[in-house]
């Protein structure tokens, strides 16, 4: 079944995308050997847990003391990153940190968690590009494949529980649950 485009809803044109205006803060041959590094080294079970923290940190992220970072973790661009202290992130993490993202200390990013600065505008014809910066407060829990995306604050304390997409900023405190609702 398809459906007719929305009133000033311009037709998608992918041939028209550019990254017009993004600027990846790095240049090629830095962001070269950063994907290198991750696929080959960082990504891998074998990769101590100290040894991916160093290697964060040697590509431009601010990470605290005490952070566990556990195998097949996905990292953009390190150089966009800030992590507190004691801070767990865990199995299949997606940081997809087109723009910045933040993480406070005594933060959890359980399995398969993905946060995502980047995003497209549907209505423009070049489907250009919508980023924002992600921040996790302190003691905030991002639970197993929930979802945080671009421009969004995740408060003090707060939960982003299973399966959950966090699409606007969640208070100090607050839990996002993930819906059951069907859409037809």
């Amino acid at each position: 079944m398809t459906t007719e485009p929305e009133r000033g809803v311009n037709v998608r044109r992918l041939s028209s995308f550019t990254q017009a205006g993004y600027d990846k803060g790095a240049p090629k041959w830095k962001q070269a050997a950063w994907f290198a590094v991750m696929n080959l080294v960082f990504f891998r079970w074998w990769c101590p847990r100290g040894l991916r923290v160093r290697l964060l940190r040697s590509f431009g992220a601010s990470i605290g003391e005490n952070v566990f970072i556990r195998h097949r973790v996905r990292v953009l661009w390190p150089w966009k990153l800030t992590v507190g202290d004691d801070c767990w992130i865990g199995e299949d993490v997606w940081i997809l940190n087109l723009e910045p993202v933040t993480i406070g200390s005594d933060v959890c990013l359980s399995q398969g968690a993905m946060l995502c600065t980047g995003s497209h505008d549907r209505r423009r014809a070049d489907f250009a590009y919508r980023n924002a910066p992600i921040v996790v407060e302190r003691g905030a829990w991002v639970a197993v494949r929930a979802t945080v995306l671009a421009g969004v604050t995740i408060g003090e304390e707060a939960v982003v529980g299973a399966g959950a997409v966090a699409s606007k900023d969640v208070s100090a405190g607050s839990v996002v649950v993930a819906s059951t609702q069907v859409v037809d």
